[in-house]
Order: structure tokens, then sequence, then C-alpha cells
């Protein structure tokens, strides 16, 4: 029987910041990253699964290495048992009682689990030789429950509700894959709105994002409100009164500082706020919400799993809630989410803002729109047009649109070039950089 025999890590990034692509309020200068991950087997196809943890530049040794400490967890697995039963292997990392005394269930040892879990998909759906959305809408309601652990989930979510969900969609599927594969899935873009960027940049790519077909453009604020106050106002001018314009804090802050400062910046029609204040505060969030109604928030990018998105929706916290493909440990605790937000009736929008975040997150948005809400009704995943050039199966937009991955896999593997030249710190692009530094 094959087995897995080949456990590779990279730490690969971005220069981004030599840019000021990616800034905000609370991150001046990221340098998009991957904590990267290449599984090999000995069934001889030639097949690789791929997945990586994103971070922003300093740290991505650390998530790295935390990825590398599954390695005996994985390595010497049978292939096709494991592929039987990914429900099975998500539990065998996410229940380790030594690994999740780390967490439990959060940090870098969760993000980690989530690379390897996300790679393991990667080979799935390789194996299966179609892209991850469609092998994920392919499954039945019981297969897909079966790959969710509904431990701390049952008082909002129960295994027969979720069963119950995904059996009112199956009708359906066929017809909402066919309008996924003719028409893509909506987007927004966050491209012309980091903080870094001046005035003249921030209207000319908002005019660009307009003439490319988006419907919603997203602005990061938070670091001056006067600034911020004049950015919504040359934003609202570019797009005219028809395209959403969402704003991004970024977690920047205090629960009153938040409600003042949206405020500040309704008169500009806010579509939502995303991130007002610490990812982990639930009541903070649900007053900014009570407080700010009709304004809208968004959050979800730095929830760290499942329990916690559980705990938003249960308590009005949120109106988007935005899943990110890395940051929770991998597709099976998204599975949960997502089913999780169908029950609330509350719609997903996902965040993408990082290097290959567009790539994976699309695959997800596509399975819950055949498979789990049916709909795209108020959803929107998040576009940022940054190093989409490095992966092999890279996104493509049509007209404010993702158009639907056909290749087989997660969309997750980087160019071998990329993985030569981006290696930190003695890949050719550092090694140059390091030495123009030192001049």
């Amino acid at each position: 029987m094959p087995r897995f025999t080949e456990f590779e890590t990279y730490d690969v990034r971005f220069p981004t910041s030599l840019h000021l692509d990616g800034s905000d309020a609370m991150n001046a200068d990221p340098d998009y990253s991957a904590a990267y991950l290449i599984l090999r087997t000995d069934a001889g196809d030639g097949l690789e699964g791929h997945g990586f943890a994103f971070t922003i530049g300093r740290g991505n040794d650390v998530q790295t290495a935390a990825i590398e400490a599954l390695r005996d967890h994985v390595v010497g697995l049978e292939v096709e048992s494991t592929l039987a039963d990914l429900g099975g292997f998500w539990k065998s990392l996410v229940h380790d009682s030594q690994l999740r005394w780390l967490g439990p269930e959060k940090g870098v040892i969760h993000m980690a689990i989530g690379a390897v879990v996300n790679a393991v998909w990667d080979l799935a759906a390789k194996r299966a030789g179609v892209p991850l959305w469609k092998l994920l809408a392919g499954l039945s309601p019981e297969q897909i429950v079966d790959l969710v652990d509904f431990r701390y989930l049952t008082d909002a979510l129960t295994h027969d509700e979720a069963l119950e969900i995904l059996r009112k969609a199956e009708p359906g599927r066929a017809e909402r894959e066919k309008q996924l594969l003719d028409h893509g899935y909506p987007a927004y873009t966050t491209t012309p709105g980091w903080l870094g960027y001046d005035d003249a940049k921030l209207v000319q790519l908002c005019h660009e994002a307009v003439a490319e077909g988006f419907g919603q453009i997203k602005l990061k604020v938070g670091a001056n409100l006067e600034d911020d106050v004049r950015r919504m106002q040359l934003a609202r001018e570019a797009v005219g009164p028809d395209i959403r314009i969402a704003i991004d804090a970024n977690q920047r802050w205090d629960v009153a500082d938040a409600i003042t400062w949206i405020e500040a910046l309704t008169p500009y029609d806010v579509w939502w706020v995303e991130e007002p204040t610490s990812p982990d505060d639930v009541l903070g969030h649900a007053a900014i919400a009570r407080a700010i109604a009709p304004t809208r928030v968004a959050t979800g990018e730095h929830v760290q799993n499942r329990v916690v998105f559980k705990q938003l929706l249960q308590a009005g916290a949120l109106s988007f809630l935005q899943i990110d493909s890395a940051r929770v440990a991998g597709v099976n605790e998204n599975v949960a989410i997502l089913l999780l937000a169908a029950k609330f009736g509350v719609p997903v929008c996902p965040h993408a803002g990082g290097v290959g975040l567009c790539e994976l997150v699309q695959h997800l948005s596509m399975f819950d729109l055949v498979a789990v809400s049916g709909s795209t009704d108020q959803r929107v995943i998040e576009y940022v047009d940054h190093l989409h050039e490095h992966f092999l199966d890279p996104v493509v937009m049509e007209a404010g649109h993702y158009v639907a991955p056909v290749r087989p896999g997660f969309s997750a593997e980087l160019a071998a070039g990329t993985l030569r030249d981006f290696r930190y710190p003695g890949g050719k692009v550092w090694t140059e950089f390091t030495k123009e530094q030192s001049k």
C-alpha cells in the first residue's frame, strides 16, 4: 500500500513591504509570506500535496517550524486509508493531547495543522482528477458531515441539523454548478485601499476597479480619522453612488473608539466595517454591531477556530462572516464554519488578502454555493492583485468575478522557481536584497 514518504517545508517570503502592498493600520510594512509544505508519496503517480500557512514576514520561520513538528504525524501513513477518512485524519492532529496543549486549537500549531490538512486535501483532489471545490461538492451530505468535529458546537449546530442543511441544498447542485461554471463567483477588490498608498494611487485604482467590473471595493482605515474621511470622500467620488465601499480597521480600535470612528465615516455609505476590534472580543463586536446599525460588521480572518465563530453568530456580532483558508485547521474546520453560517443565515464573504489566499478560498466559497448555502446573495470573495503569477493555477478574474478553477487540486502549488528564488533567507531574491541593503 502506498504511504506518505516525504514532508518538505519551505520558508517563502515576498518583499511586498517595498511598495506598501498589504499595508494597513496595524501592519505597516508586511512582507507576504508562506510557511509552505510539500507532501510526497511512494504511489508512483508523481502527484504531490501542497499547502501553506500565511504570515506577513517575521515569524514565518516559527510557523514553518510548527509545520515541521507535524512530520511524524504524516510520514508513514497509508495514503488510501488516510484519504478515505479525512475527518479522522483531522481529529488525529487536532486531538493529539500534547500538541493540543500548545493551543488548544489556536495559534501557530493550529495554523500548522491547517497547512498539513490543506496539503492532504490538495493531494486528494489531484488523485480524484478534479478541483477541490468540485470534489467537496460531489460528496454526499453524510460524507460532508463526517468531515466535521461537532465537539463544542452542538449548542448551536448538531450533526442532524447539518445533515438537514446539506440535504435541503442537494436537489439544486447540478444547476448551481452550471451557474458557477458559466458566470463565476462575485468578488470585491481591496487593491485600491492599502493604507500606504497616496491619494492619487487610491483614486486611480478605484477607477480601474470599476472599469474591471467590481461592484465593491474595500479601504483600510484606522490610523488617522482625518485621513480616513478624506480618503473615503475621494473613493466615493471616484466610484460613484452605486459601488459598495467596505472599510477594514484590522483590529485597531477599542469598542468606544470604533463606534465614534465609524459614525464619522457613515456619510460615505459604508457597506461593512471589518475587524473593528480584537478578533477574540465577541461581546465587543456585538456591542459595536448594535451601536452602528444599520452599518454592518464583518470579521473572521483572525478568528482562531470554529468555537469563536459559533459565539460571534450566537451573539449577533457580525452580519458577514469572513472565513480564511489558512487561519483555522484547514478544509474540515472551514466546512464546519460554513455550516454554522448557513444555520444562522449569515452570508460568508471570505478574507483573501495575502499570498495564495485568493487561490485557496475560492474553492470553499464555490463549494458553499453548490452544496451548502446554495446562494451568492450578498456574498463576495475578496480579491487582491498580488503574487498570483507565482502559482501554477492562479486565480482568473472576469468582470469582477472569480472564474471557477478546473485544474485538479486546491490551487496551492507554487512554481519551483518561486520556491527557489524566494526561499528565506538564502534564495536569490533575498540574498540580492541583503547585498543592496548593506551598500
